[in-house]
């Protein structure tokens, strides 16, 4: 753990935290550690259906009633579908694929929570982020979480100045297991409870594309699997939505050596397949508008690029252009650049900016 994060910044004792509280072994311990720091503490769990589980608010209530805090419901599912739903699944039908998570956290979890601290008469708001906030000359930095395999900076790419500003991530410098330990020391049910890998609007054994479909009765276009390079047919599916690049499994279409997809086409609805890795190889990518955590002080500069959640960030060369949009140029060539993921720039530990990943460059 780092000994010289400040994990409530320069909050005075006393400070009124508002806390979001899924009820889960992370935002619980978010709240202990608020309250053993002598903050009050007001927990705010979100809705994002019209059907609000009830496990789930059994959960969130019973965690809260455990450590002491006030609970409070805010219903977001009308946002949420919107403004995070409806887009990825656009996204999905354009042969693109998407992030929900790094769209929900600016247009619904920050986007819709933080304004409520005013409203409920606190500081600043806390979730169970493992990520760093902190202030340097007069700007709020944001960096990856000490604990790298759980760091989630990436998701938070799309936070605004005035967003972070508010904001603390009391686990910023934790590990997982610290984090489990805090729990169950309080007797906490949710100590050892298993995590989910899946976005949280997931239901168990459903993609996000599958669900997606179903939630707004879509219809997608059939098209044809055609052969890198020449293009011819292999067969056909149901809908591009279904599919991502570098998938090699889940096709149905048997070549007879691994093979993988190479390219969606969102115009005649075609996956195309090669049996070349080599193909998915990309030298950079191009990007719609960047979004900017920190400035960046000249047209051409060096980051570190990350292009998926997991994936190891990657020495680039970043050309700004003039239209907000970036070129990106790799040190070495990254594998299975996915159009609709985020590209995210770092400066060794501290997060630049990002966007959403527009076309790979071979």
């Amino acid at each position: 753990m780092d000994k010289g994060y400040r994990p409530f910044r320069e909050l005075p004792t006393g400070a009124h935290i508002l806390v979001g509280f899924s009820g889960g072994v992370d935002s619980t311990v978010t709240a202990l550690l608020a309250l053993r720091s002598g903050y009050s503490v007001t927990g705010v769990r979100m809705t994002l259906f019209e059907e609000d589980s009830s496990e789930s608010a059994e959960k969130a209530q019973s965690a809260a009633d455990k450590i002491g805090i006030r609970l409070i419901t805010v219903p977001l599912a009308s946002r949420f579908r919107e403004r995070v739903l409806r887009p990825s699944w656009e996204t999905f039908q354009a042969g693109f694929t998407p992030n929900p998570c790094a769209l929900c956290n600016p247009r619904v979890k920050f986007g819709a929570l933080l304004p409520l601290i005013e409203e409920y008469g606190c500081d600043a708001f806390a979730t169970g982020h493992y990520a760093k906030v902190f202030t340097e000359n007069g700007k709020t930095v944001l960096a990856r979480g000490e604990f790298r395999p759980k760091d989630q900076s990436y998701f938070l790419f799309g936070l605004s100045q005035e967003q972070l500003g508010k904001v603390v991530f009391p686990l910023g410098a934790m590990s997982k297991d610290e984090v489990r330990a805090i729990a169950a020391e309080a007797g906490m049910p949710n100590a050892k409870a298993k995590e989910s890998q899946d976005a949280c609007f997931m239901p168990p054994n459903q993609t996000a594309a599958g669900f997606l479909k179903d939630f707004f009765h879509a219809h997608p276009k059939p098209g044809p699997f055609r052969c890198h390079p020449d293009g011819h047919i292999l067969g056909h599916h149901d809908g591009i939505y279904n599919f991502t690049i570098g998938q090699r499994k889940g096709t149905g279409v048997a070549m007879g050596v691994p093979a993988w997809i190479s390219k969606i086409d969102g115009q005649d609805c075609s996956v195309w397949i090669t049996t070349d890795s080599d193909v998915l190889l990309a030298n950079g990518l191009k990007t719609d508008a960047m979004h900017w955590v920190a400035e960046p002080q000249a047209e051409i500069f060096h980051a570190q690029v990350q292009i998926r959640y997991r994936s190891r960030p990657v020495e680039s060369e970043i050309h700004l252009q003039n239209d907000g949009t970036a070129e990106i140029k790799f040190e070495t060539p990254i594998r299975a650049v996915t159009p609709g993921q985020a590209a995210v720039l770092y400066d060794g530990d501290r997060l630049i900016g990002g966007g959403q990943i527009r076309q790979a460059i071979q």
